[in-house]
């Protein structure tokens, strides 16, 4: 669906790969490993560079303390990594590490266009010094621009979607055409959330989007209606260990830890608290249910009758669709995947920095 919708509105699909952060996840959304990707941390490059893709965005800002790592990767694999930065003085400091360096390294400038969590103004006195610093490096070439509009999780209005999606690639497509102004190219222009990616009315000026969320889906995206129900492939299998008869609840042997401490849906579905109760064969939500209180490895779920105790005896295994998959996943060292109720096959992931 997302491969599709890149086509459509003419832009290279980068499929972010945070959330999943497996080899077998990728060589199915990504099976051309010459295809661009994204990764947040160097460890995931490096993940992904020995499996065997070749292009690799890191998209969280790289200081000069991990180039010695982000060099080993290129010298090991044949992969190039591209990395990012947003200030001049990350850009002052990877320079001088330069003489250390093996290789080259590409970097993207990050535009901040509207989340205000990192980067620079778009069209900025303070982004074309960092294209000129990034000109100017040894071993440090600019190679674009990028940006994230991480706030559109912040509402469930698609008019209000495609406002910030428009935003979104103003802001880049702006920034771009500045540095090409100054004299610098800007082959690179990247942009992408799951939200924006799909609302948006064009993306004239870009070339690239990322977007990562529609790998697995989660009760979040569904609360603001950009996927249903039946879309979300990530549950967490769990176990009734007790019956709170005094206080009419089940409990699970999943609590903070498994399922992390995000509510995110609950600002559009107040009833998810941390994650839908599901039946462990079929995947699908008991009516009612959902986990109210999350301990460190308990996690409580009330129940409107006692009939309940019946249908799901202590010992019963259940499935749990999490808020936000990025943090539920995070916890795990792999994915058992789930076929006609019967596990089929299992997928390892890597964790770390």
């Amino acid at each position: 669906m997302m491969a599709a919708r890149a086509r459509d509105i003419g832009v290279t699909l980068r499929p972010h790969l945070k959330t999943p952060k497996s080899l077998k996840v990728a060589e199915r959304a990504v099976p051309d490993k010459s295809a661009p990707i994204t990764v947040s941390t160097l460890r995931e490059a490096e993940y992904f560079a020995q499996g065997g893709y070749t292009d690799i965005l890191c998209a969280a800002t790289t200081t000069a303390n991990k180039l010695i790592h982000a060099d080993k990767i290129q010298q090991q694999t044949r992969a190039r990594v591209l990395l990012v930065c947003d200030s001049v003085e990350t850009a002052q400091a990877a320079d001088m590490r330069a003489g250390e360096l093996t290789a080259s390294f590409d970097f993207l400038i990050e535009i901040d266009c509207g989340e205000h969590r990192s980067g620079v103004q778009p069209a900025s006195p303070e982004l074309l010094e960092i294209a000129d610093t990034l000109k100017q490096a040894d071993r440090l070439n600019l190679a674009g621009v990028m940006t994230h509009a991480g706030h559109s999780y912040a509402t469930d209005m698609s008019d209000e979607l495609a406002a910030i999606a428009e935003n979104e690639r103003a802001a880049a497509a702006r920034s771009a055409e500045a540095i090409r102004e100054s004299g610098h190219e800007c082959p690179i222009v990247s942009v992408g959330s799951t939200p924006t990616v799909l609302h948006a009315a064009h993306l004239e000026g870009i070339t690239e989007a990322r977007a990562g969320v529609y790998l697995f889906w989660d009760l979040a995206q569904a609360s603001r209606g950009i996927c249903a129900l039946d879309d979300i492939a990530v549950t967490v299998l769990a176990t009734v260990i007790g019956h709170n008869k005094a206080g009419a609840s089940l409990v699970l042997d999943a609590g903070a830890l498994a399922l992390s401490k995000d509510i995110s849906a609950n600002t559009y579905l107040p009833d998810v608290k941390y994650g839908y109760v599901c039946d462990a064969k079929t995947g699908e939500p008991y009516p009612g249910l959902s986990i109210r209180d999350a301990y460190q490895e308990h996690g409580m779920v009330p129940v409107p009758d006692e009939s309940w105790y019946e249908r799901l005896p202590i010992g019963s295994l259940v499935r749990v669709m999490p808020n936000h998959t990025c943090m539920t996943c995070a916890a795990f060292e792999g994915y058992d995947v789930v076929l006609d109720g019967e596990i089929v096959e299992s997928w390892p992931r890597v964790n770390g920095w």
